[in-house]
């Protein structure tokens, strides 16, 4: 019986990645040159960079990482947060859940979108460091993984909050930028941890882009808060735990 149930299910996973890549190109095509998205994805954070790094004497070495960092936090959080309350609104999204897929393979998919924009997205300060500031990077293949744990985990982050049943763009927004905004403040991204007050500290341990950043300033060869591989266990932690919530929400919500 158990075998029985094994081999259906690996039967089922041709499937069921086909039909998570079907919901991540549909999100492609449709919402990647939306304004909102390129101002929330790309121009916000940007913005926000600016406005902290103009008059600190420090090196683009030790800048460009935090860069990449919330680079890829904003963007890769932006896509689901419009596409699913803009097809909440329009009735399409209602086909998606009565498909014959599971619950688990609906998030992965529209976690796929954000993860792949963001991955496109984190290419334009990487490139602005390496081409115009001469970064160098020492861990070439940290940085690779960081930057693709760290976009599927703020891209699953990113579907999470919109399962929130709303069909206004804005309220997901809203409810997003509460979490998105003080993450950048309390995981080293401009001011180091080992800096910030015991509790500061303590608070950042919840962040998953204290561990995001951290990775990312080790592969440019700068100081590291924890080891190289705490980060990534930690990030692929996060990932499972925004996937299994997200789906109990997309299932709570749509009963």
């Amino acid at each position: 019986m158990l075998s029985i149930k094994v081999q259906r299910l690996i039967t089922r996973i041709p499937a069921e990645l086909a039909a998570g890549w079907a919901i991540a190109r549909k999100d492609m095509m449709i919402y990647y040159l939306k304004p909102n998205i390129i101002v929330s994805g790309i121009l916000f954070p940007l913005f926000m960079f600016l406005a902290f790094a103009i008059g600190r004497n420090e090196d683009p070495e030790a800048l460009i990482p935090g860069l990449i960092a919330i680079t890829i936090l904003f963007s890769a959080s932006s896509i689901e947060p419009v596409s699913i309350p803009i097809e909440r609104r329009v009735k399409t999204f209602d086909r998606l859940l009565s498909a014959p897929i599971s619950m688990n393979t609906l998030v992965f998919g529209e976690s796929l979108s954000g993860f792949l924009y963001s991955l496109v997205i984190a290419l334009i300060p990487l490139g602005i460091g390496v081409i115009v500031y001469h970064t160098q990077v020492f861990h070439i293949v940290f940085l690779s993984i960081a930057i693709l744990l760290t976009s599927f985990c703020f891209a699953t982050l990113g579907t999470l909050f919109a399962a929130y049943p709303t069909e206004n763009v804005g309220e997901v927004m809203s409810m997003l930028n509460l979490v998105r905004l003080p993450l950048i403040f309390i995981s080293g991204v401009f001011i180091p941890i080992s800096t910030m007050p015991l509790i500061g500290q303590i608070i950042a341990l919840l962040s998953p882009l204290t561990y995001a950043n951290d990775l990312i300033q080790y592969s440019y060869g700068g100081s590291s808060h924890f080891t190289p591989v705490l980060d990534l266990i930690i990030l692929i932690i996060f990932i499972l735990v925004f996937q299994a919530g997200a789906d109990k929400l997309y299932r709570k919500f749509n009963e």
